[in-house]
C-alpha cells in the first residue's frame, strides 16, 4: 500500500490565501463546520492549463455524432443553447471559482451553502456520472471505431473485453500520476480533439464543394429530401438532455483549485476562452456530419467516423491511412476526455471522503508523493469495470442500445447534481458578500440571479427530460414512439435510470452516516 504520511502543501498566492481564509470563516458561521485542509498537493495548473483541462473535459466526442442524429434543427439547438445556457452558466462558475478556490471546488460550495449531508449526496451524483460514462459510452464508442477503422474485436469476444479494460485503466492510470504530469496528457486530448474536429471539418467543406453537400438535400427513394433547421418542440426534448451534458463541466478544473497557482486571475479568462473553443467545436462538426451524410443515414455511436469515412475520400489514395490516424486520435481523445473528469472529478469525491462526508476519511487520502487521491481513483476504475461488464451483459452485443441508455444514465445523475450546484452558488452570492471577488457577474447580484435561474430552468428541464423521456412529449401531444427511440421498453429504461437515482441515494446516505459513525469513534479515543 502506499506510504500516506503527513506532508504540508506548498504556500498559496497570497491572494488565494486570503479567500481561502474569508471562505473557510464563512464555511464554520453558515454550518458549523470547519473546510478541512487538504495536505499533499502541487501547485502546478497556470491558465493555459486550466483552459486545456477544461477543453478536454468538456468537448464530448461521443455526444457529437449523438446530437446530429436531431437532424437539421440540432444545428440551431445547439446554437441556441450555447447563447441562453453556455454563456450565463460559464458566467456563474467564473466568479464562485476565482472567489471559492478550494480543492473540491462544487463539493465545497454546497457544503458552505447547505451543509455537508447535502454537499456528500451531490459529490456522489456528480462522481460516479464519470465511472458510469467512461465504462459506459466512452469505451464503447473507443471500441466500436477502433473495431471498425483500426483493427478487427468483434462484439462480445475475448479482444473487446481487453480492450475496453485496458481503455478503463489507462484512463485510471492517469488521473493517478501527478497532476504535474497528468496536465500534459490532457493537453494532449485537448489538442487531440481541436485538430481532428479541425480537420474534420474542413475535409467536409472540401468534400461538399466537389460532391455537392448531399446531407442538407439528398433523396430518399423518388422523394427529395430536404434538411431544415427550424427548431421543433420535439426536437427540443430530445436534444436538450444530451446537449446540457455536452456543455456543462467548466466548473470541473476548480475540483483541483488549491492545485492552481492564481485561480482569482486566471479561472475567469481560462473558462471565457474554453467555452467558446467548446461551442466551436460543437456547432461546426455537428453542422458538417449533418452536410455530408445523407439524411436519416446519422448514428449516435457512428456519427463521426462514418462520416469522416465518406468525406476522406477526397484524398484519394491517402484516404485509407489519414481515416486510420483520425480513429487512433479520436480514440486517443476519448481516453483523455475520461481522464480529465477522472483527475477531477476523484478529487471532489476525495474531499467529501477527507471531510468525514462518505464512508471513511482514508478514502480521501492523497498520496504524498503523487498529489492524487489513489484510492478514490481506484474505486472508480473498479465501477467503471464492473459497469462495462454489466452492460455488454446486458445488452446481448446491441452496442447501440447500451451507448443510448448508458449515457442517459450518466447525463440523469451528472445534471440532477446541478440541482443542488446552482441553488449553492445563489446562496453564496447573497450570503457571503464579504468574500473577494475578483470576477463578477455584469450587473452585480440582480445580474447574477437571472444568470443562475436561466441556467437552473435547463438544467430541471433537461433532468426531467432524461429522468423520463416521452412524458413531457405526452403533455404537448407529440407522439413519442419510446421503444423505436431506445430500443428497449420503458420498464427496461426506467429500472435503468430511477433504479441508479435511488441506489446512489441509499449509498450516499448510508456513507454519511458511516462516516459520522467513524469520526465519532475517532473523537473518543483522542
Amino acid at each position: 500500500m502506499p506510504d500516506y504520511k503527513e506532508q504540508a502543501p506548498p504556500p498559496p498566492s497570497t491572494a488565494t490565501a486570503e479567500s481561502a481564509a474569508t471562505a473557510e470563516s464563512a464555511a464554520t458561521e453558515s454550518t458549523g463546520e470547519e473546510v478541512t485542509p487538504t495536505p499533499h498537493l502541487h501547485r502546478s495548473l497556470r491558465r493555459f492549463d486550466i483552459t486545456a483541462m477544461a477543453v478536454a473535459a468538456v468537448i464530448s466526442f461521443d455526444t457529437v455524432g449523438q446530437i446530429a442524429t436531431g437532424g437539421g434543427e440540432a444545428v440551431t439547438w445547439t446554437a441556441v443553447i450555447a447563447v441562453a445556457f453556455l454563456v450565463p452558466y460559464a458566467l456563474l462558475f467564473a466568479e464562485t471559482g476565482a472567489a471559492f478556490p478550494q480543492e473540491g471546488g462544487p463539493y465545497v460550495w454546497v457544503k458552505l451553502a447547505f451543509g455537508r449531508l447535502t454537499a456528500a449526496l451531490t459529490t456522489l451524483f456528480y462522481w460516479v456520472t464519470n465511472p458510469i460514462w467512461l465504462g459506459g459510452s466512452l469505451v464503447f464508442i473507443a471500441a466500436q471505431t477502433w473495431d471498425g477503422f483500426v483493427f478487427r474485436l468483434g462484439q462480445g469476444t475475448f479482444a473487446d473485453y481487453a480492450f475496453k479494460t485496458v481503455f478503463i485503466w489507462t484512463a485510471i492510470l492517469t488521473a493517478v500520476v501527478s497532476l504535474r504530469k497528468g496536465k500534459w496528457i490532457t493537453t494532449a486530448g485537448a489538442a487531440a480533439k481541436v485538430l481532428a474536429l479541425t480537420l474534420f471539418t474542413a475535409t467536409a467543406v472540401a468534400y461538399g464543394l466537389v460532391h455537392g453537400f448531399q446531407g442538407l438535400t439528398g433523396t430518399a427513394g423518388d422523394t427529395t429530401a430536404t434538411a431544415t433547421f427550424s427548431p421543433t418542440t420535439a426536437g427540443f426534448l430530445a436534444l436538450v438532455p444530451v446537449l446540457l451534458f455536452a456543455y456543462v463541466g467548466f466548473e470541473a478544473p476548480n475540483a483541483a483549485g488549491e492545485e492552481m497557482h492564481d485561480p482569482q486571475r486566471d479561472v475567469p479568462t481560462a473558462l471565457g476562452r474554453s467555452a467558446a473553443i467548446a461551442a466551436a467545436c460543437y456547432l461546426l462538426p455537428v453542422l458538417a456530419i449533418l452536410s455530408v451524410v445523407p439524411p436519416g443515414k446519422v448514428t449516435g455511436i457512428g456519427g463521426f467516423m462514418e462520416g469522416a469515412r465518406t468525406i476522406f475520400t477526397v484524398y484519394g489514395g491517402a484516404s485509407g491511412a489519414l481515416l486510420k490516424v483520425t480513429a487512433l486520435l479520436f480514440v486517443f481523445a476519448l481516453l483523455t476526455q475520461g481522464s480529465a473528469w477522472m483527475i477531477v472529478s476523484d478529487r471532489m469525491q476525495a474531499m467529501a471522503a477527507a471531510d468525514g462526508g462518505f464512508f471513511s476519511r482514508k478514502l480521501g487520502a492523497f498520496h504524498p508523493t503523487l498529489g492524487t487521491p489513489v484510492r478514490t481513483n481506484l474505486l472508480s476504475g473498479a465501477i467503471a469495470t464492473v459497469f462495462m461488464v454489466a452492460a455488454m451483459r446486458l445488452a446481448d452485443g446491441d452496442a447501440a442500445a447500451v451507448f443510448s441508455v448508458v449515457l442517459t444514465v450518466a447525463v440523469t445523475t451528472l445534471l440532477l447534481s446541478y440541482l443542488t450546484v446552482i441553488p449553492a452558488l445563489a446562496v453564496l452570492r447573497l450570503r457571503h458578500r464579504d468574500v473577494p471577488r475578483p470576477y463578477r457577474v455584469p450587473f452585480g447580484t440582480k445580474g447574477f440571479m437571472i444568470c443562475a435561474a436561466l441556467v437552473y430552468a435547463w438544467i430541471l428541464t433537461g433532468s426531467w427530460a432524461a429522468l423520463f423521456p416521452g412524458t413531457l412529449e405526452a403533455l404537448l401531444g407529440i407522439t413519442y414512439d419510446f421503444h423505436g427511440t431506445w430500443g428497449v421498453t420503458r420498464t427496461a429504461f426506467e429500472a435503468f435510470t430511477l433504479g441508479t437515482v435511488v441506489a446512489l441515494l441509499l449509498i450516499g446516505t448510508i456513507g454519511h452516516k458511516m462516516a459520522g459513525v467513524v469520526n465519532t469513534r475517532a473523537r473518543v479515543r483522542r
